[in-house]
């Protein structure tokens, strides 16, 4: 047999192996120290020195000096921290109540917390056991279909593998030479679109078929509004915001108001003021942030750039050609700017309008479950996007706010951190085997000439770049069936990456497609881990194969939203080529 047909073997092999349940990464080394022992075989010489021994020890030492792998136990320890800590709960109750006038309020809580709790751990695990703890139960209770139910659970819970910071991203980074952070930038959108095209099905089908998500009793869905809250409207207005500003103006009557038997203070009063106008100030500092960093910031650090010193200095250098960063932003982004910040300014405007009692205690429950997570995880993403620490520094930062947060909730004791402490070392340990055994493998099969046959092969078939496109991610969902991210990324993602540039694809593209690709790998069966995954913490009379059908509809989303990427490569290229210059 000749060596590029051992390759091809041994490519054949892996599949099979795996499949059959044996450890990835010790197959991974095992079928390359068996096959580079016979790629190298010199009978002239003793076994003992046999080559495949160097390149081991060589590939091991490679994979362990790698500095981008310093970001993945940072960023797993900040995910198990705040899944050991509990922290999700009061978040599910308090964003099920500001939905619950939506059709199938349940699901799209689910959904929303899904979407939150998996940018902040980034644990596909984890998300689908918790949530399937915290929100199966309370949908079956309601009367919701089973297949919504388990659906949306472990489409939702995948997403945090998706949606920066995400271990995947950086697992590809590694493997692909590419920048994390333009990867994060790029995967930013679209995570976002695929969590929205979630979010159009739930309700839609939910308006087609109101039977599969019942309208919730009433007693469910009634917020218990405090005495003084009551009180507080009868003595001012029956609009929160205004009582609070005449409470502002004249707090004597406000003092004959108790607060869980405390007379109320004017302290009290201005710290509910502020809690009224949290959605203003987001939107506020939000806005003006944008505005900064893409109008003034930028500008100004072009205007400061070497450019315009060669230029003062007479020099005969070619001036080069401005990045987008530098050139600032075109008319598009000030009437796109300008239209979002109506939206949302009227959008403000309309919940004050409302704001009784009752939106007012939602907002509370919102701005302490919600917020302190959510501005760990804005801060640790902005950190990165915007080059202030690189993504080992913003993982040390997420790992010390996990653990901040935690404490101050009181939910984390020394058993609870011993535990992610100890999940951390594992989950990495496991990263790191994969890594060295797959450096390995992607060595011998190409010393064989497995990798120079594949590439003639496609090369002669005489495809244009949107038929390798399509032909690749085929070959990356159909192996998602049997196979995990994990192993689609280390081994076979390899393989496709040295044609990108034959064919002019753009590899942070093409990259974020095979994300949003994998996403399907936890929801196609046999070996869908969601399934697996919610199974374990399900009812008894709910099935696998009820769990299997529920996930069906999102696999084609995630094919629909590939197709839209495609389409429209500016969702995924937009962002890195503006922040890092095209």
């Amino acid at each position: 047999m000749s060596d590029p047909a051992l390759g091809l073997l041994m490519l054949a092999l892996i599949v099979v192996v795996i499949m059959m349940g044996f450890a990835t990464a010790f197959t991974l080394m095992g079928l390359g120290m068996f096959f580079g022992f016979i790629a190298f075989y010199d009978p002239s010489q003793n076994w003992t020195q046999n080559r495949v021994f160097d390149l081991m020890v060589q590939r091991t030492y490679g994979a362990m000096t790698n500095d981008v792998l310093i970001s993945i136990p940072l960023f797993v320890l900040m995910g198990y921290v705040m899944e050991r800590g509990a922290l999700v709960d009061k978040m599910f109750y308090s964003i099920q109540l500001a939905f619950r006038r939506v059709p199938a309020s349940l699901a799209v809580a689910t959904l929303i917390v899904c979407t939150f709790w998996g940018i902040a751990s980034g644990l596909v695990g984890a998300v689908v056991v918790l949530m399937g703890v915290i929100a199966f139960n309370p949908m079956l209770r309601a009367g919701y279909d089973v297949k919504l139910a388990s659906g949306v659970i472990t489409a939702g819970g995948t997403l945090g593998i998706l949606i920066p910071p995400s271990v995947m991203i950086i697992v590809y980074a590694a493997v692909a030479g590419q920048s994390v952070v333009k990867l994060y930038a790029a995967a930013m959108f679209p995570g976002f679109f695929l969590a929205f095209l979630y979010l159009v099905y739930v309700i839609g089908w939910a308006l087609i078929n109101p039977k599969i998500a019942p309208t919730l009793p009433e007693e469910q869905t009634r917020v218990k509004v405090p005495a003084w809250i009551t009180k507080f409207e009868t003595l001012y207005s029956p609009n929160m915001l205004v009582a609070l500003l005449k409470a502002l103006a004249s707090p004597a009557q406000a003092k004959t108001l108790e607060i869980d038997g405390r007379p109320m203070t004017y302290g009290a009063v201005v710290k509910n003021f502020i809690i009224a106008l949290v959605p203003f100030l987001i939107t506020a500092v939000t806005l003006s942030t944008v505005w900064w960093y893409v109008v003034i910031h930028q500008q100004a650090g072009a205007a400061s750039g070497p450019v315009e010193g060669l230029q003062q200095l007479g020099s005969s250098v070619a001036t080069p050609e401005a990045t987008p960063a530098e050139k600032g932003p075109d008319f598009q982004f000030y009437l796109w700017f300008g239209i979002s910040a109506a939206v949302l300014l009227l959008w403000n405007a309309r919940s004050y309008w409302r704001m009784n009692g009752e939106r007012f205690e939602v907002l509370k429950l919102l701005t302490s479950s919600v917020m302190p997570l959510g501005i760990l995880t804005v801060i640790v993403l902005a950190v990165i996007l915007f080059g202030i620490t690189t993504a080992t520094e913003s993982a040390a930062v997420g790992a010390a706010g996990a653990f901040i947060l935690a404490f101050h909730a009181r939910t984390l004791d020394w058993k609870r951190t011993k535990e992610a402490v100890f999940l951390t070392a594992k989950t990495t340990a496991m990263v790191c085997w994969l890594f060295v055994g797959s450096a390995l493998f992607s060595a011998v099969f190409a010393i064989l000439g497995g990798q120079a046959l594949l590439e003639s092969w496609v090369l002669s078939l005489n495809m244009t770049p949107v038929q390798f496109m399509i032909l690749s991610q085929a070959i990356i969902f159909v192996l998602g069936w049997p196979l995990e991210w994990t192993e689609i990324i280390i081994i076979f993602v390899p393989i496709f990456l040295p044609m990108l540039k034959h064919f002019g694809i753009d590899p942070i593209l093409w990259g974020t497609l095979v994300f949003v690709n994998l996403q399907a790998a936890f929801l196609s069966p046999p070996v869908a881990m969601s399934a697996f995954y919610l199974k374990g913490v399900a009812p008894k009379h709910v099935t696998l194969n009820q769990i299997f059908a529920g996930m069906m509809p999102y696999m084609l989303i995630v094919i629909l939203c590939m197709v839209i990427m495609y389409l429209w490569p500016g969702m995924t290229l937009w962002l890195p080529n503006y922040l890092y210059g095209g």
